[in-house]
């Protein structure tokens, strides 16, 4: 009973801040636009502050973590690759659908959903993992499939120019600029002055709950359409397989000698798929569907979160 009622003092807060989002946009209190505004202050200002003190307030050696960087990025790969052969050979969906599969099965909600459950896990780790999965997710995972969802029917060489485009965009991706900064002052030993040490705090402490509150009142307006098809080949492919592949990985071919980091890439495995899921594959029409395996996941990953959890407390990993 004690085991039970700590899980849901990890994942009850989580996902009742979820559920506030959805009731306040949903009563009209919040219009869904105004998700637009809190989500842009998120991932412009509050997430880049966490990013930078998570990491320039520790050793370089603590974060500059080799293993875990390629657990992730292998564990990932391999539930990519596993769904873009499933969606591509077995159901003979498109290029760009396959995609679209395979992203929302390996790529997770690190920042939104993933650094809260984190941090109320494992502490202060949680900021040195969420910015190693961010490498991987956007240097890595999302670059390489939106490059094969663009190479249907299109023009040779027009998967070069997509990943170049997306790494100009990262280029301004102030999150980028947050883990950068981050590495160079913890590179450097350098600290920030107090009065500004203490702005990017108040920043850095607005991005929990804003950025929980994003996700509820994004859902709004979302249909579980095709829930016994797509939507839950998605859905056990992100819930299931992906936790899954991370520990086979961790436990086989690449283990992570830090307890906390395991932890933290089995956790950021079994995490509902990244909030822009939907936008990123509406140019190819795979709108609705996105949308509804992005509603059904982060609803479902209430339970599977709070078992893994409970398996986690009960059998060290």
């Amino acid at each position: 009973m004690n085991s039970t009622l700590h899980i849901l003092g990890i994942t009850g807060p989580i996902y009742l801040t979820i559920l506030l989002g959805y009731v306040f946009t949903r009563q009209g209190i919040f219009a869904k636009s105004d998700m637009q505004v809190f989500g842009k202050f998120t991932l412009n200002l509050a997430l880049p502050a966490l990013l930078f003190n998570a990491l320039s307030q520790r050793r370089i050696g603590e974060i500059l973590n080799g293993h875990y960087l390629l657990a992730y990025a292998l564990g990932s790969a391999l539930v990519a690759l596993g769904g873009m052969f499933w969606a591509r050979k077995v159901k003979h969906h498109s290029l760009s659908y396959s995609s679209m599969m395979a992203m929302g099965m390996s790529c997770p909600n690190s920042g939104f959903v993933g650094y809260p459950i984190m941090l109320l896990t494992l502490g202060p780790v949680a900021g040195v993992a969420l910015a190693l999965n961010m490498v991987v997710e956007n240097l890595l995972m999302i670059p390489v499939l939106l490059a094969v969802a663009d190479a249907q029917g299109g023009p040779s060489g027009q998967w070069k120019q997509v990943i170049v485009q997306t790494l100009k965009n990262l280029a301004k991706n102030p999150m980028i600029w947050g883990i950068a900064g981050g590495f160079v002052f913890s590179w450097f030993d350098l600290a920030l002055a107090a009065p500004l040490a203490r702005t990017v705090n108040l920043f850095a402490q607005a991005s929990m709950v804003l950025s929980l509150f994003v996700i509820g009142g994004s859902l709004v307006g979302l249909k579980l359409d095709g829930v016994k098809g797509t939507v839950t080949q998605i859905t056990l492919g992100k819930l299931f397989l992906h936790p899954l592949s991370m520990f086979l990985v961790l436990s086989w071919v690449v283990p992570v000698a830090d307890p906390a980091l395991r932890t933290a890439a089995l956790l950021s495995g079994a995490l509902p798929m990244l909030g822009i899921f939907t936008i990123l594959n509406q140019r190819h029409g795979h709108g609705a569907i996105s949308a509804a395996a992005l509603l059904l996941t982060t609803v479902v990953s209430f339970f599977t979160l709070s078992g893994l959890l409970w398996v986690l407390q009960h059998h060290a990993f």
